[in-house]
């Protein structure tokens, strides 16, 4: 499974990809902001975990395009409360998360 972080804060996406690990076998890519991130979704994947807030702008368009290529992902953000009325129906993670959230998270996208 390969698995896409969309994060801009370094720490946090490297702590999202030690978790991702322990939990199993995944393949994990990083993008810190929207550019990168639909370079990676173009390049394909399985999963993602996106921040809604990204310091100047938001992964918006990134959950957009994850929506209308029908791959599965969810919201690891402190900025819960910003997403847009549509996508509040996505699974979501608040910051600051614990492993097993995220390893139950995991369990249900593979």
């Amino acid at each position: 499974m390969r698995i896409l972080i969309v994060e801009d804060e370094p720490l946090i996406a490297m702590d999202l990809e030690d978790i991702l690990h322990e939990a199993s076998d995944v393949d994990c890519v990083w993008a810190r902001d929207v550019a990168g991130g639909l370079m990676q979704v173009a390049r394909g994947v399985d999963f993602a975990l996106l921040d809604f807030d990204l310091g100047h702008q938001t992964s918006l368009p990134v959950a957009l395009r994850l929506q209308a290529e029908a791959i599965p992902f969810c919201f690891v953000s402190g900025s819960l409360s910003d997403l847009p009325p549509a996508m509040r129906r996505i699974p979501s993670i608040a910051k600051p998360f614990r492993a097993a959230d995220i390893h139950r998270l995991l369990t249900t996208a593979a």
